[in-house]
């Protein structure tokens, strides 16, 4: 069973709010976070300062929220340096979970469509996402 997780990415604010529910939650989880820098690319040192924070706590899983496709190729051209039995890009969970952002009505989640619902509620920040995830992820499979 996993009783170790490392959450990295997001705002310091939000991985603090995902602290504070996971000790309610689940008191006896170890977790450990780190927010890395808000920018389109990573330096060498910021790769350098996410990988020596993951590996110093050696999560049984990590969890990667730095939105598509950033999350999907960091976790991809690092997974090897990474001290993690388990590596999970989630994007807008940590968001949902801290309750920084409010989740997709049911319906749309019943539906499967919670991508629409998100589309609908933020037109600007979400198309681009979910044109890349549409258009640029399945040519790279």
């Amino acid at each position: 069973m996993c009783s170790s997780y490392f959450y990295l990415g997001a705002s310091n604010e939000t991985l603090a709010k995902i602290g504070e529910r996971l000790k309610v939650d689940y008191p006896n989880v170890t977790f450990g976070i780190y927010s890395p820098p808000y920018k389109p690319e990573f330096s060498e040192e910021d790769n350098s300062k996410m990988i020596e924070a993951v590996n110093a706590f050696q999560p049984d899983v990590l969890f990667v929220s730095m939105t598509a496709p950033k999350q999907e190729k960091w976790s991809h051209a690092n997974k090897d340096l990474l001290v993690a039995k388990i590596i999970c890009s989630i994007g807008a969970v940590f968001d949902f979970y801290a309750g920084t952002v409010e989740c997709p009505n049911k319906i749309w989640q019943d539906l499967g469509l919670e991508w629409l619902g998100r589309l609908l509620k933020e037109p600007k920040r979400m198309a681009k996402d979910i044109f890349t995830m549409v258009v640029y992820l399945p040519n790279t499979w």
